[in-house]
C-alpha cells in the first residue's frame, strides 16, 4: 500500500456500525475510540448507529436511513464497522464503501452468512488480524487491529490501585475480561481455572473488569489492580481482543486462549502465556492454571508496555486513513461543516 498523506480536512465519511457505547455501556468503544483518532488527523466523520435498542428488525429497516444519508451528505466514503452492519450500506449508492470485520461476523456460521449479503460492492476489506483474513480466503488483506488508547491504559502503581478499589495487597487477584453473561469469553472456564489454581495451594481472588457505567480510567484502574489476566475466550468467535491489548499497555501479564490475534500481541510478551486449545476442556484448565500458577508466582509486571507503541489509537488511525486514500476517488472541494454528527435515535 503506498503511503499517502494522512491529514485530509475535506474528506467526508460516514461511519455506520452496530456496537456505538450508550447508556453507560462500554460495547462498542473501540470504534468510537478509532472515529474519535480519525477525526483528529482531520477526517470529518458523521455516525450512523443501527439496530442496538432498535432490536435486530433495523438491520433491514435501517437499508433506506443509511441509503437517504449517504445520498443527501455528500460523502466521500461510507466506512462499515462489523459485518451486520454491511447490508445496511449495500444500497447507500455510488458512494465507496470500507467494511472492518471484527470476528464474529466472519468467523460465525450464520453471521458470516449475513455478512456476505453486505458485501457486495465493497471496495476495500479490513481485518483486525490474519487469522480472520485467512478464513475467508483473503489472507493477503489489509490487517489493522484496534488501537489502544496510551494516555489511559498505562502502567499504574498495584498497591494504590488496591487501596482505592477495596483489596488487600497480599491477595492473589485475577483478572477476567469481559462479561460473565457473555458465553463466548467463557466464565466457566475461568472459574474452573481458579478453582485448581486454588486447590493447588494458592488461594486466589476474581476480579470482574465488566461493569456498566464504569469510566475507561476505572477500568484501567482494575488492571493495574490485577496479578494476571486470564482470558478464557472460547475458539472461533474473537478477532482482535482489546483487553489483551490493554493489559499489556499496562504491563498486566496475560495468560490466555489461543484466540483472534492473541499469539502475534503477546509474542515478545513476558510474563505471559498462550495455551492453544487441546482436545478436552479439562486438558485446557489445566495448562491455563499452570501458566497462571508460574506467572502469578513470580508477582511482576511484563514488558508489555515496550512492544504496544505500534497499537496506539493514532497509529491505528493512520494506518485507516491510508486506506481511505486508496479507496476514494478525486473529488471537488467540499463546503466546512460544522460539527459531526452521530445519529443513534
Amino acid at each position: 500500500m503506498s503511503m499517502k498523506p494522512v491529514s485530509n480536512p475535506l474528506l467526508r465519511v460516514l461511519a455506520v456500525t452496530n456496537t456505538w457505547p450508550t447508556g453507560g455501556h462500554y460495547r462498542g468503544i473501540f470504534v468510537k475510540e478509532q472515529v474519535e483518532a480519525l477525526r483528529r488527523l482531520g477526517v470529518h466523520i458523521d455516525v450512523e448507529v443501527i439496530a442496538q435498542h432498535r432490536g435486530r428488525r433495523d438491520y433491514l429497516l435501517a437499508i433506506w436511513r443509511v441509503r437517504r444519508r449517504a445520498l443527501t451528505g455528500r460523502y466521500d466514503l461510507i466506512h462499515i464497522h462489523h459485518g451486520l452492519a454491511a447490508l445496511a450500506a449495500r444500497f447507500a449508492g455510488p458512494t465507496p464503501r470500507v467494511l472492518t470485520l471484527y470476528g464474529h461476523d466472519v468467523l460465525w456460521h450464520w453471521q458470516r452468512w449475513f455478512t456476505a449479503l453486505g458485501c457486495g460492492g465493497v471496495a476495500a476489506r479490513i481485518y483486525v488480524s490474519r487469522r480472520m483474513a485467512t478464513a475467508p480466503g483473503q489472507p493477503g488483506g489489509p490487517v489493522i487491529p484496534d488501537g489502544v488508547d496510551l494516555d489511559t491504559f498505562t502502567p499504574a502503581d498495584r498497591d494504590a490501585a488496591r487501596t482505592i478499589l477495596g483489596l488487600p495487597r497480599e491477595d492473589v487477584v485475577i483478572l477476567f475480561g469481559g462479561d460473565p453473561r457473555n458465553w463466548v469469553k467463557g466464565y466457566d472456564v475461568f472459574t474452573e481455572v481458579l478453582d485448581v489454581v486454588g486447590e493447588r495451594g494458592m488461594p486466589v481472588r476474581e476480579l470482574i473488569l465488566a461493569e456498566p457505567g464504569l469510566a475507561r480510567h476505572d477500568i484501567a484502574r482494575k488492571f493495574a489492580a490485577a496479578d494476571v489476566l486470564l482470558f478464557t475466550s472460547r475458539q472461533g468467535f474473537e478477532g482482535s481482543p482489546s483487553v489483551v491489548k490493554e493489559a499489556c499497555a499496562m504491563g498486566l501479564p496475560v495468560v490466555s486462549t489461543d484466540v483472534g490475534d492473541v499469539g502475534e500481541i503477546l509474542e515478545n510478551v513476558t510474563p505471559s502465556a498462550v495455551v492453544k486449545f487441546p482436545g478436552t476442556k479439562d486438558q485446557l484448565i489445566r495448562q491455563l492454571a499452570q501458566h497462571t500458577i508460574e506467572i502469578v508466582t513470580q508477582r511482576r509486571r511484563s514488558n508489555g508496555p515496550d512492544h504496544i507503541s505500534w497499537l496506539s489509537l493514532n497509529a491505528i488511525a493512520t494506518r485507516v486513513l491510508e486506506v481511505y486514500h486508496d479507496t476514494t476517488l478525486p473529488t471537488q472541494p467540499r463546503p466546512p461543516v460544522p460539527h459531526p454528527q452521530v445519529s443513534i435515535t
